[in-house]
């Protein structure tokens, strides 16, 4: 067969690679079973004769679109239960689909997850990919599937991706700014993931070298507007958490032991600073007479916290709604659309005590 007379088929690829057809399907359904050197040659067969990979439509459908498209991440599909910014971005994603009359399908994608339904066997005809992080990983998968594809990635990455995001160094910058010119001099950052691991204390070069660069660029944005309020930001505290209680309280009680307490906390997302405002208050540190709080985020849930916190709000629902829209309409070239965000400042936030 040469490349390209007829419509490739599996039996074909398995032909030409020198492998069985069951070793060739494994290549495109279940991978992890192939030796790598096998995975190139099958892949390489199917690239020269111009097979683009297991249709997992034609299993259930004869022909034509799904009329779904899929919300794809790498965390378990309870996030996008039990996250506020998940709910919400569902919330604009499931409207922009309503008035489109198509489907919603959620996909994990997680690394740790062996069953069917992920990004290469989901039934879909486009995907949105919520890059909070293994960004690489969800747009590899995505792209393997030949489907359009839009990323919610909330960091840099790949020119060529079509994006809708926020600018995560300005964002930062506005937190760090209101607090500085509030006459804050004492900071400490309580970042989300910087990579997979357990958290704790961490430092510049840490940073520089996260996996993930929603963290870095938001670290990147504080520290350049503390530069330009004259804050010397080598002796500022950073504590890399994952959002859970047990990350943040340990880095909380270093914070509140040492002898010099931070009077402002930066954190990187309301749900950190929501955790951080329970446990000040349970310690009976008072926000904001004692320390400052400031959020990033924007959820709803962040106006009734005791005090109502302030925070850098991401036009959530906006983000959800447009990437859906420029999935169902792409435009020439590599769409990369960047959201504004603002701060909103509420009771969390004051002048630190007189010395």
């Amino acid at each position: 067969m040469s490349a390209k007379d007829k419509t490739a088929r599996l039996v074909d690829v398995a032909e030409r690679a020198g492998v069985s057809k069951a070793t060739a399907s494994n290549v495109f359904n279940r991978p992890e079973m192939v030796r790598e050197e096998v995975r190139a040659r099958v892949r390489a067969a199917a690239e020269a004769i111009g097979y683009a990979g297991p249709d997992p439509r034609g299993r259930m459908l004869s022909g034509g679109k799904v009329n779904a498209i899929g919300v794809a991440t790498a965390e378990p599909l309870s996030y996008f239960f039990d996250d506020p910014f998940a709910r919400l971005m569902m919330i604009g994603i499931t409207e922009a689909c309503d008035a489109s009359g198509i489907g919603l399908s959620l996909v994990s994608s997680s690394a740790a997850d062996s069953g069917s339904w992920s990004i290469p066997s989901a039934l879909v005809d486009g995907l949105i990919l919520f890059c909070l992080d293994d960004a690489d990983r969800l747009i590899a998968e995505a792209r393997e599937r030949r489907l359009p594809f839009v990323a919610l990635a909330f960091g840099d990455g790949d020119a060529g991706v079509p994006v809708v995001s926020i600018d995560n160094v300005a964002g930062a910058a506005l937190a760090a700014d209101h607090l500085a010119a509030l006459g804050h001099r004492r900071f400490a950052v309580l970042t989300i993931e910087l990579a997979d691991g357990p958290g704790g204390r961490v430092g510049p070069a840490d940073v520089a070298a996260a996996l993930y660069a929603t963290s870095r660029e938001r670290v990147d944005g504080y520290f350049a507007a503390l530069a330009r309020h004259g804050v010397d930001t080598a002796p500022i505290p950073l504590f890399e958490t994952n959002a859970d209680p047990a990350t943040i309280e340990t880095a909380l009680a270093a914070l509140f032991a040492a002898p010099d307490p931070p009077t402002a906390l930066l954190c990187q997302s309301d749900r950190i600073a929501m955790r951080a405002l329970d446990w000040l208050r349970s310690r009976g540190i008072s926000v904001p007479a004692e320390v400052s709080v400031v959020g990033f985020d924007g959820v709803p849930e962040a106006a009734a916290t005791q005090p109502p916190l302030t925070t850098v709000a991401q036009p959530i629902r906006d983000l959800g709604r447009r990437a859906v829209e420029a999935l169902l309409a792409p435009g020439p070239g590599t769409r990369r659309e960047m959201l504004p965000v603002e701060l909103v400042v509420r009771a969390s936030t004051a002048p630190p005590k007189p010395a």
